[in-house]
């Protein structure tokens, strides 16, 4: 049958629409060939009859998906027109150029078919109103929709099969990079970098906080590594709180080797339009898990524990862990539940002395009232706990105030490294600017006006790091002697010195009892004016 027959004056008297469409930037850049097979469709509806007023070309789609991920403002507008019978012809090199999946491809054909208007790819001419071509296009939009989930599923294959050897390379962490073998995995050879990561995980294990953590690199001043992505240099800024909880919270530091660790879901909104969301998936999930796959900061166990103990800080569920240490004189803040309900311990301060107290959310009906399940005082229940506490550890004969002293004598000498590799990478920078400026051409004044100007402000740099150096190590502590080491050693023993000195903060002292207490069980006594209280233990860490 001759397609031409199919083409009546009134399709003749609408618009001619040629359609365009690539899947992504890289095909629209490389793939000239098939783009210029697409625009030379206006020749074909020229030699179709229709004049070139009435020839209308959409490619403001090329780049996107048809798979129907993404909105496509040139699909839409043609679906529009079609709708309003403004079209007599669409055009497109095939089938798969027009849609990859059946919902939107057979929405177009159905609105063609009322509207009578034709479709046509480079094997001829379609009239979706007849049997036999609707018959054959929904063949053709099944096949193009079937062959995209083939590709899909022989490119994903591929990369699970590489992903499960270790092999597979994907953008790494700050403080990794890639080995010339195959999955090697190693330390980034900044040792700048390498510090400041190690710094985490060790102020972490101190501090049990992710949020303490950053606000110690803030108080001290210190750059983090950030990186944009692999190919991207290291670049040096302010320590974010997301950076700091993404190093604790990333296997990859642990040694692990992990693939799909998220999967992509499409969802409706409100509207009803499709979006796509990126969910994360629990371990027991995770496509390809290779534990000691390279060596890490930490190892799996350790990994493991500050997991738990994030998860404790952020989500606190009943008679466990009580999250994170925070600021006020309830000793038992986290860790206080109502004996009567269950129910977590919210504490309270009041009066000018700011007395701390606890309460129970629940509220029961008194008289027709509502009250508090639990709400009592909580300066007497701080003094019997703290009573019981050291009770427990004196036999122990700790050295807290001794341990203090040698991690604080730490902490300043990690803080003071960071500073001395900040000189000597902006050394560097100085050194390197001026290798530059001293190769350039002197008669070539534009480029070396440039290169003076960046060679001396490294030279600026490098000399505001020396100054921060030089006043940081001045304001040092000096070490400690073993004359005060064994004065600090008698005075160790002496726990309620340590617990009640002005130095102690109620957050050390909390820190503390979390070292024995894992929860304290309070149930009062109305009628005996009575509070019991009751405690559950942990294992010594």
């Amino acid at each position: 049958m001759n397609e031409r027959v199919k083409i009546t004056p009134s399709h003749l008297s609408r618009q001619a629409v040629v359609y365009l469409r690539q899947s992504s930037a890289a095909q629209v850049e490389h793939n000239r060939e098939s783009t210029e097979r697409q625009y030379a469709l206006v020749g074909k509806a020229r030699e179709l009859g229709w004049p070139d007023d009435r020839i209308i070309v959409i490619d403001e789609d090329l780049g996107l998906s048809g798979s129907g991920a993404v909105a496509r403002s040139g699909f839409a507008r043609l679906t529009a027109e079609v709708a309003l019978a403004r079209v007599g012809l669409v055009l497109g090199l095939e089938v798969s150029r027009l849609a990859r999946n059946n919902a939107e491809w057979y929405r177009l054909i159905d609105l063609a078919g009322f509207t009578d208007t034709l479709i046509g790819d480079a094997d001829g001419i379609y009239h979706p109103a007849l049997f036999n071509d609707r018959l054959l296009l929904g063949l053709k939009g099944t096949m193009s929709e079937a062959e995209l989930h083939v590709l899909r599923a022989r490119l994903n294959g591929g990369i699970r099969n590489k992903a499960a050897r270790g092999e597979l390379r994907r953008g790494l962490p700050v403080g990794f990079v890639w080995g010339e073998a195959d999955g090697e995995v190693r330390f980034h050879p900044d040792e700048a970098v390498v510090t400041a990561i190690r710094h985490v995980f060790a102020r972490y294990a101190e501090m049990g906080s992710a949020r303490r953590v950053w606000l110690w690199f803030r108080s001290e001043g210190l750059t983090f590594p950030l990186q944009l992505h692999a190919r991207a240099d290291i670049r040096w800024g302010e320590a974010s709180y997301t950076a700091i909880h993404q190093v604790l919270t990333n296997p990859v530091y642990a040694g692990a080797y992990v693939y799909g660790k998220t999967r992509q879901e499409t969802i409706l909104d409100g509207t009803g339009a499709r979006k796509q969301r990126i969910r994360s998936l629990p371990r027991s999930q995770w496509q390809v898990f290779i534990p000691e796959h390279h060596p890490g900061f930490i190892d799996w166990q350790t990994y493991e524990a500050n997991q738990q103990r994030l998860a404790e800080n952020t989500r606190p569920q009943p008679h466990k862990g009580g999250g994170a240490v925070r600021e006020g004189g309830a000793l038992l803040q986290g860790l206080a539940s109502c004996g009567h309900c269950g129910r977590r311990l919210h504490t309270h301060y009041r009066g000018r002395n700011a007395s701390p107290g606890y309460h129970c959310a629940g509220k029961v009906l008194v008289e027709n009232r509502g009250v508090y399940c639990l709400n009592i005082g909580g300066v007497q229940i701080d003094h019997a706990i703290t009573q019981a506490f050291i009770a427990a550890l004196e036999p122990a004969k700790l050295t807290a105030t001794l341990t203090a002293a040698e991690r604080l004598e730490a902490d300043r000498e990690a803080a003071l490294k960071q500073w001395r590799l900040a000189v000597e990478r902006a050394s560097y920078e100085a050194q390197r600017a001026e290798r530059r400026y001293r190769a350039v051409d002197p008669d070539n004044r534009l480029v070396a006006r440039g290169l003076e100007r960046e060679w001396e402000a490294c030279l600026k740099a490098l000399e505001a790091a020396k100054a921060d150096l030089a006043r940081r190590e001045a304001a040092r502590p000096h070490m400690i002697s073993q004359q005060e080491r064994d004065r600090l050693l008698a005075l160790g023993p002496d726990l309620v010195s340590v617990w009640n000195a002005s130095t102690t903060t109620p957050r050390d002292r909390k820190e503390l009892l979390r070292t024995l207490l894992d929860e304290v069980v309070i149930k009062v006594d109305r009628d005996a004016f009575a509070a019991h209280l009751t405690r559950a233990g942990r294992a010594a860490r």
